[in-house]
């Protein structure tokens, strides 16, 4: 009895650890390292800033451009680095919220909300994730990007449809 119950733990510890895996894709994003030390520039409808609370929100067909990575939205809120309560002018994190695409060289990807962490080169793209490679997309709930390596995480009920390169003639 013992035996079985174990055999049971065991089977059910690796289809559990499978069915993670079924649920997550590692990729990449974007042909080349992301360079932070670019300006960001940002375009928008109407823009309202709290220097108080080292806040700005950007409204109505933002876009955010830094070197080859443009990030599109229909809000994005801004919060700056504070330092003795004063704002610095470093941005700390961006959340983007309606209409979310992000663009990196020939890739993009699409979704509800992204919340980009500056420092540490991060985007976090949520909501009905859609990412396009080339002819191939991928689809999950959340894509986590590092934009330093490139590297990220599709999670959440992930889906891809890979088209196969023509044969040569």
């Amino acid at each position: 009895m013992k035996f079985f119950s174990t055999a049971i733990l065991a089977a059910t510890l690796i289809l559990g650890a499978a069915a993670g895996w079924a649920q997550s894709a590692n990729i990449n994003f974007g042909e080349a390292a992301h360079d932070d030390t670019k300006p960001v520039e940002i375009v928008a409808d109407s823009l309202s800033m709290d220097q108080n609370t080292g806040s700005a929100v950007f409204e109505g067909n933002v876009l955010v451009v830094q070197d080859t990575l443009r990030l599109s939205a229909d809000r994005i809120a801004v919060a700056y680095v504070m330092e003795d309560g004063e704002m610095t002018g470093d941005i700390d994190t961006m959340t983007a919220t309606g209409n979310v695409l992000l663009v990196n060289g020939e890739e993009t990807a699409k979704g509800a909300q992204a919340i980009y962490t500056v420092q540490e080169e991060v985007i976090v793209l949520t909501g009905d994730v859609l990412l396009n490679q080339g002819r191939s997309a991928l689809s999950g709930q959340k894509l986590v990007v590092n934009l330093d390596t490139g590297n990220g995480v599709m999670e959440g009920r992930v889906r891809t449809v890979l088209q196969p390169r023509a044969k040569s003639e």
